[in-house]
Parts: C-alpha cells; structure tokens; sequence
C-alpha cells in the first residue's frame, strides 16, 4: 500500500522554522526518526519510508505555498496513489497551540496552499492533519504572524506535538482515517 504524506511550507531558510512550515518540520522530524533522507525531485523534497508493509511517499513542496497543487498533482500521478491515500499536514490559525486535528476532507478555510491544492484535484476529498498555531495577531496581520517564527514561551511544546503529529501520520497509514480521529482528536 502507498500513501503520499505532504507537508506544507516554504522553501529558504527565511522560511524554515515559521508557523507556515510545520508541514516541512514534521516530516523532516519522521525523516530523521526513520533515519531516511530527502532527496531533491521534481517539485519536491521526497523521501521514502517504509512502514509495517506500507511505503510512506513523503514530499515537502518546492513550488512555495501557493501552487502546494501542483506538487501533489504530479506525486500522486506519479507514483499512483489514490486521494483516499493522501494526507496533507497544514498550519491552522483556526486552532490553538497544542490542538492536532485529522479531517478526512473540508474546505480550505482561506489557507492558499489548501486552496491551491483544491483547485488543482478539483475537490476537497484528500484528508489533512491541521496542526494548531493559533491565531495571537492584530487585525490584518495574518501573513506577518504565519511567516514569523514560534514564541519562546510555544518552543517547549513543539517536540511533543510534532511527535503526536507523526503518530497520527503512521496512524492514517494503518488504521485508516476513522480510527485514526477517534484515537487522537480530542
């Protein structure tokens, strides 16, 4: 069974440790747990990781944010995976610090990299992995607060989140998405 794990950010090092980029963070910590590495690909950083007789295609977009569809696109034709097998991980202001939500589909709530990828497939039936970054900025200033770097008082709390954040990735590649809320959606 193949499943493609996308997770969302910018390239550059201006970008690489922002809100925007907890997608990128997460894999690069399962890449580093699995002791895999990324390769550079057409569209993407990808890597590889086998997981109780499944293969995990991982891919970190190098299109940017917003054309996220694109890389997607091309992985899934590639390697012929199913959207019922895809699972994007995305940064949501709509959720708090410390709140990981798995959803099987939805809308793209205003997030251009969502958007992007909805107008590409056509639709919004792939599953996602929202990771909260909560939503502590003054009226206007969403793209400032997404593209800055966590607080000092939030860095304590991120290794864990990303651990449980992988989790729930090896989780949806066994037990199926379903299961997968039930066990860890709180």
């Amino acid at each position: 069974m193949k499943y493609l794990i996308v997770g969302l950010g910018n390239i550059g090092p201006e970008y690489a440790d922002t809100r925007h980029n907890i997608g990128f963070m997460v894999l690069d910590e399962l890449v580093k747990q699995e002791k895999e590495k990324f390769y550079s690909m057409r569209h993407a950083y990808y890597a590889e990781v086998p997981y109780k007789g499944r293969t995990l295609h991982l891919i970190k977009p190098t299109t940017y944010m917003n054309l996220s569809g694109k890389a997607l696109n091309h992985w899934m034709k590639e390697l012929k995976v199913p959207v019922e097998n895809v699972l994007v991980i995305v940064d949501d202001i709509a959720l708090p610090l410390g709140t990981l939500r798995l959803k099987p589909k939805g809308s793209a709530a205003g997030h251009n990299g969502l958007k992007h990828i909805e107008a590409t497939l056509g639709n919004n039936e792939y599953a996602r992995l929202r990771f909260g970054v909560g939503d502590n900025y003054p009226k206007g200033r969403q793209v400032d607060y997404v593209l800055s770097g966590f607080d000092k008082d939030e860095l304590p709390e991120l290794p864990a989140l990303i651990d449980r954040s992988i989790e729930m990735v090896k989780s949806f590649c066994t037990i199926g998405t379903e299961l997968t809320m039930t066990k860890f959606n709180k």
